[in-house]
């Protein structure tokens, strides 16, 4: 369930309850569970609660995914209920260590521009676009929000234009401009009394949201499963019935590529690997009551992983290391024309 949906719908206190039960049984999807949890628990109004799974995950033995992310949305959250001083400490830390991923920055940005923090805002914006956006590199969508967040941080604070802003304008698809979707003037047209007005705020306001639905109706990637050599090592002495699917390695490399080339060539868009573990597929068989030697499980085991968001898009961005875990970009591994 989305972490979204109403109070009068679901029992947020109960969903985060439950999403950490379902945390200890599939360990490596805790962090996503985890935080799916979190947010539950922000929405239930138990921040507290909330910083204590943050806490949780940061301390966790293993290791984080994101560690970054956590700690954005723990500065965020506990800014809402009065840890000005320890949020503000945080977000300074996520500016100093300077994460590659997109998604810390826009929270901590969004933290900041939330409590009126504009010039602050604006400035974590600018330095994630200077990090994660060079000269010569196209904009992956992952960082559009750190362009739309600086544009609407520099329209409410009326700077003109930069050359990140006319770059946000251009990646935006909306009917709508970004100029008058940022435009202040909204938030007052809101509380106006003026009929005409408010009409007209709302057809923008249900012209955003139809943006918003498409975006979350996409379908989840068409994917093929991968396994790293280990993985596949112990898959295959455990499940050696598994051999027939798998006769090597390099074969199960090969194929991988083969098959989304065909897929690809076929007119099949939106296609993803996603990779597997031994002791998530093992925990996928018993959640389907189902040996784990049965080798019609294991495409309904990368469907599984590919609606969790565990798949990554094929082909790979030009410069980005290849999909089989080499230290070759793409175009000269498995991209290349002899692969």
């Amino acid at each position: 369930m989305r972490p979204d949906t109403p109070a009068e719908i679901v029992d947020h206190t109960a969903e985060a309850a439950r999403l950490e039960r379902t945390a200890g049984l599939y360990p490596e999807d805790a962090e996503t569970l985890l935080l799916r949890a979190a947010a539950h628990l922000e929405l239930s109004g138990d921040r507290p609660a909330a910083t204590t799974l943050y806490d949780r995950l940061l301390s966790s033995a293993t290791g984080l995914d994101n560690a970054a992310l956590v700690r954005a949305l723990k500065a965020s959250n506990l800014w809402e209920y009065g840890h000005e001083a320890e949020a503000r400490a945080i977000i300074e830390g996520i500016r100093t260590t300077a994460p590659h991923d997109p998604a810390p920055w826009v929270i901590a940005a969004e933290a900041l521009e939330a409590h009126d923090e504009l010039e602050a805002a604006a400035e974590t914006f600018t330095e994630a676009a200077a990090l994660l956006l060079p000269d010569s590199t196209e904009p992956s969508p992952a960082t559009h929000p750190v362009l739309y967040g600086r544009h609407r941080v520099r329209r409410m604070l009326g700077l003109p234009h930069d050359d990140w802003d006319t770059l946000a304008d251009t990646l935006h698809t909306s009917p709508i401009t970004l100029d008058e979707l940022h435009d202040p003037k909204r938030v007052w047209s809101l509380g106006s009394d003026n009929p005409a007005e408010l009409e007209a705020e709302i057809s923008r306001l249900r012209a955003e949201l139809g943006a918003y639905r498409e975006a979350l109706s996409r379908p989840f990637p068409v994917a093929v499963l991968h396994w790293p050599a280990p993985e596949l090592s112990e898959l295959l002495s455990t499940y050696p019935t598994l051999t027939s699917e798998y006769p090597s390695h390099s074969d199960h490399l090969t194929t991988i590529e083969s098959s989304l080339r065909e897929l690809s060539a076929s007119g099949t868009p939106n296609l993803g690997i996603v990779t597997g573990t031994v002791p998530s597929y093992e925990a996928f068989a018993a959640s389907e009551a189902t040996s784990p030697d049965d080798p019609t499980l294991l495409p309904q085991y990368a469907t599984t992983l590919a609606s969790r968001g565990r798949a990554m898009a094929w082909p790979p961005e030009r410069g980005v290391g290849c999909w089989c875990g080499s230290t070759e970009g793409y175009e000269v591994c498995h991209g290349s024309p002899e692969a």
